[in-house]
């Protein structure tokens, strides 16, 4: 079942389009979405968010315009990236302050969440590394039961073991039926663990694919992932 629908998404800076965008994101599975720096995936994000407003185009959450039901989509995703906390604050105050937000904030699914992440929540946002910030953010979003997960750059700055960690537990959300959409410089982490591939250069959608078609359809004998990736770059 299609979680998030995005049709014909448009917007236009002075250097820069986005340029027709579209994509459907599923229960229980996960995209890598990949290309090079600039070529639109904090766009597409921050306009899955409504951080920054399309010139044209739809955004379709759980059957519902993102525009016109907002406030109850926000309450149902979850979103990592690039957010500032309090930055002395403890986790247990942020989290206290956050949790009034979303009516399905759930005790037990937080204790859960945070004993997985082994995260003391008497620290504070300053004292986490940065694998643990990301995790925070995904503690965040787990505990009021997001059914879709939209991650910007989760393992970047992640040594491998800590993203190896990180990659376990999206594997472990799928199956619970969590959709989730990740963007990533990491090949390796899409080999790992993506269903489908979504591939953007200089604003346009080159490829929307399940992995094992792409595999199937573009890389050549002998070829890693990346190397595919770097050789259709260079044609465009």
């Amino acid at each position: 079942m299609s979680l998030l629908t995005v049709k014909h998404l448009n917007k236009s800076y002075p250097t820069f389009r986005l340029n027709d965008v579209s994509f459907t994101l599923e229960a229980g599975r996960i995209i890598g979405f990949v290309g090079r720096n600039g070529a639109g995936k904090t766009t597409t994000i921050k306009s899955l968010l409504n951080f920054i407003h399309p010139d044209s185009g739809e955004i379709i959450y759980f059957g519902n315009s993102l525009y016109d039901h907002e406030a109850e989509v926000k309450g149902r995703i979850g979103y990592s990236g690039n957010m500032s906390w309090y930055p002395r604050k403890k986790l247990k105050e942020i989290v206290q302050i956050t949790k009034q937000f979303y009516k399905n904030y759930d005790e037990e699914a937080y204790q859960k969440y945070l004993k997985m992440f082994h995260l003391d929540e008497n620290k504070t946002p300053l004292e986490l590394s940065d694998g643990m910030k990301v995790k925070f953010n995904l503690l965040l979003a787990l505990s009021h039961h997001a059914e879709i997960l939209i991650l910007d750059e989760p393992t970047s700055g992640l040594d491998p073991f800590s993203r190896d960690e990180l990659l376990k537990v999206l594997k472990a959300l799928r199956q619970e039926g969590v959709a989730i959409l990740f963007s990533t410089h990491i090949i390796s982490d899409v080999e790992k663990c993506a269903d489908d591939l979504l591939y953007i250069s200089k604003g346009k959608i080159i490829v929307n694919l399940p992995l094992n078609a792409f595999y199937k359809d573009y890389v050549r004998d002998q070829e890693t992932l990346e190397e595919t990736l770097l050789r259709l770059e260079e044609r465009l």
